[in-house]
């Protein structure tokens, strides 16, 4: 029987009544105060080679995740930005006796998934695996870091693959807002200056033996931290690594070039630079200024002024832009958390003929978080928001292997999480006003806006924005 004939038997036996007006819920719910969270316990040593280990059990599920991170990333690429990069992601290209095929059949027969890569921050190889076949997995890991092949036509094939990616990305508005963006934020000498991924002369001096050389100066024990997390102690971690890691020795003599420092990036006057794509429908729009130092006390603050301003989909900008004035599918804004700090950023696509229309309700918005006392029964679902999200980032061995990464490279004890929730409570609507006077300045943002020029400039000038300014891709 259908649905429909259910539903029309059921109110014919009057077993469905219609509910008063009176009745009706016309508010919602009061919610209940944060609960607490309360972590698994973390374990930590360290090999003889002066490898880190740390160990978080999760039994609940026969599934084991292990993270190496061997620390440098991008930040060492010195005049060769996308090194790192490409070379994390040549490590599983053929390692040991396996060409890349083999690894990844492999991996597939023990039902493990096996991910290299690279970020600004170190060099990333990962593990997911059933704790019955970890073992064989962890021999096939150790291959991929301890005897990467760099075979010169691996190289070569990597080579040119990320070359046509970077030709793609030139016609990607997104991707080219985003690399201006960070070369006008950041000074030539600073490391985000440059892609991540590099750029095609960076890219076509790569070579295998250039690929060696900076694994052979980076690929240390002692400056590689394994995080495992799942069903598994900390004996019996430190037992099967120690199997597969601990005759791995460095060059005394190899020495890190990650910066301790950089020449920190400088607020400017508001200028908008504008990066031609003729007869493109919408207008892509990035803008910001340095941002925040982790290590902030005004972090928490931050947390709950930047979620309320574009860090979530109930955000104002979003509730603007998008739900109110129907400029684009999705506005947002964040602050990027590096140990050498990122920058504050805005952003959205909108369509070509609101461009300074969206301009404008930026403008209006990062002001008013600054001016404005927000209202208190904002700041409590704000708060709430993120108070309550929380525990959904420890449900999975992997996300607790992220976490626990994140605080490891920030420097933050096992315990900060244990307080997070009481901070983040504790702030208030004049800590908001406060740290949004501190850290959000409208009148000194770099804009960047892809688009067609022809039609966008003459509308954008007439904003009396200050300088705008033509710029190649």
């Amino acid at each position: 029987m259908t649905h429909r004939r259910l539903a029309a038997a059921a109110l014919a036996a009057g077993c469905w009544t219609a509910t008063p007006l009176d009745a009706q819920v016309t508010t919602p719910p009061l919610l209940a105060p944060p609960p607490g969270l309360k972590l698994p316990a973390t374990h930590e040593t360290r090999l003889p080679n002066g490898l880190r280990l740390v160990v978080v059990p999760m039994h609940e599920v026969p599934l084991v995740q292990v993270v190496l991170s061997v620390a440098g990333g991008a930040r060492e690429d010195g005049s060769l930005p996308g090194l790192a990069t490409f070379t994390g992601n040549m490590l599983d290209e053929g390692a040991g006796t396996r060409d890349a095929t083999s690894i990844a059949a492999e991996a597939a027969y023990l039902g493990a998934t096996l991910f290299t890569g690279s970020d600004w921050n170190g060099v990333n190889v990962g593990l997911r695996v059933p704790k019955r076949t970890m073992r064989p997995a962890l021999d096939l890991m150790s291959d991929v870091v301890l005897r990467p092949r760099f075979a010169t036509s691996e190289v070569e094939r990597q080579r040119g693959l990320r070359l046509a990616s970077l030709l793609q990305q030139k016609d990607v508005p997104q991707a080219v807002a985003g690399n201006a963006f960070n070369a006008i934020v950041f000074p030539e000498d600073h490391p985000y200056h440059r892609p991540i991924g590099g750029d095609s002369v960076s890219t076509a001096a790569l070579d295998s033996a250039t690929v060696r050389a900076f694994y052979s100066r980076t690929f240390r024990p002692e400056r590689t931290t394994v995080i495992v997390t799942g069903d598994i102690t900390l004996p019996e971690a430190r037992a099967e690594l120690e199997k597969r890691f601990g005759s791995w020795s460095g060059s005394a003599s190899a020495a890190s070039r990650t910066p301790s420092s950089a020449v920190a990036p400088e607020r400017r006057p508001r200028t908008v630079y504008l990066i031609d794509k003729p007869g493109a429908a919408q207008s892509v729009i990035r803008m910001g200024h340095p941002g925040l130092d982790r290590s902030s006390l005004d972090y928490y603050a931050v947390q709950v002024m930047n979620t309320l301003l574009g860090g979530s989909f109930s955000s104002r900008l979003n509730s603007n832009l998008r739900e109110t004035k129907g400029y684009t599918y999705g506005a947002r804004s964040g602050f990027d958390y590096q140990p050498l700090p990122g920058a504050f950023i805005a952003a959205a696509d909108v369509r070509t003929d609101v461009t300074d229309s969206s301009l404008i309700e930026f403008n209006l918005e990062l002001r008013r978080i600054r001016d404005s006392l927000v209202d208190p029964d904002e700041l409590e679902r704000t708060k709430q928001y993120l108070a309550l999200r929380v525990p959904g980032s420890f449900e999975t061995t992997g996300q607790m292997a992220g976490q626990v990464g994140t605080l490891l490279t920030f420097g933050l004890p096992f315990t900060w999480f244990d307080d997070y929730v009481r901070r983040i409570m504790a702030v208030t609507r004049e800590d908001v006003r406060r740290v949004a006077r501190a850290h959000v300045h409208p009148d000194s943002m770099v804009v960047v806006v892809v688009g067609d020029v022809a039609k966008i400039r003459p509308h954008i000038e007439k904003l009396g924005w200050g300088s705008v300014v033509p710029r190649q891709p």
